[in-house]
């Protein structure tokens, strides 16, 4: 099953572009590569349960199970030894990434409360955008029953844009709501 964001980047976007910035090669028109979703768990050094409940409705969001990432080093601190569940991430690709993206433009974001769109401050430099989503709650995956406290995630889309204004027009084709 193809979805249907793919479908129109593949009818309608890839030609815009490559008309827009005079692309020869059709490999060198920017597309989605990937969408990596993380989230931070400090109490998961405390309370592993903490790990299950996250994992959860994290693979009920994506659509498939998230690592678990760990500590590289220990910081005193913070009370974190090296080897310490301290997050979980997952990376979409293919037509997990376009599903995604579809309910995260379409779905997600007008969810959020006072919502003005997305900043352009939020590339990198190199093409890729990272949101910052402070509830969970914003996707309808989520089942309310299940949720301990509400937490946050980010989302890095990465492209294979040269440079912000690529990455910018392709993700405005594909819907992602800008701040004007």
């Amino acid at each position: 099953m193809i979805n249907r964001l793919k479908i129109k980047y593949q009818q309608e976007i890839l030609p815009k572009i490559q008309q827009e910035y005079a692309l020869k090669n059709k490999l060198a028109i920017p597309k989605l590569e990937k969408i990596i979703i993380s989230i931070g768990l400090g109490e998961a050094k405390d309370n592993q349960a903490v790990l299950e409940i996250v994992k959860k409705y994290l693979s009920s969001i994506a659509g498939q199970m998230p690592v678990v990432t760990l500590a590289k080093k220990s910081i005193s601190s913070f009370k974190v030894s090296a080897g310490q569940p301290i997050g979980m991430k997952l990376t979409l690709r293919g037509e997990r990434m376009y599903a995604f993206f579809d309910r995260l433009v379409n779905m997600a974001l007008p969810k959020v409360r006072d919502f003005k769109g997305i900043s352009v401050k939020s590339f990198d430099g190199r093409g890729n955008l990272s949101i910052g989503i402070r509830e969970q709650t914003i996707f309808q995956e989520v089942d309310y029953k299940t949720i301990d406290k509400i937490r946050g995630l980010e989302i890095t889309i990465v492209t294979t844009a040269q440079n912000n204004d690529q990455a910018k027009m392709l993700l405005e084709l594909l819907g992602m709501p800008f701040r004007k």
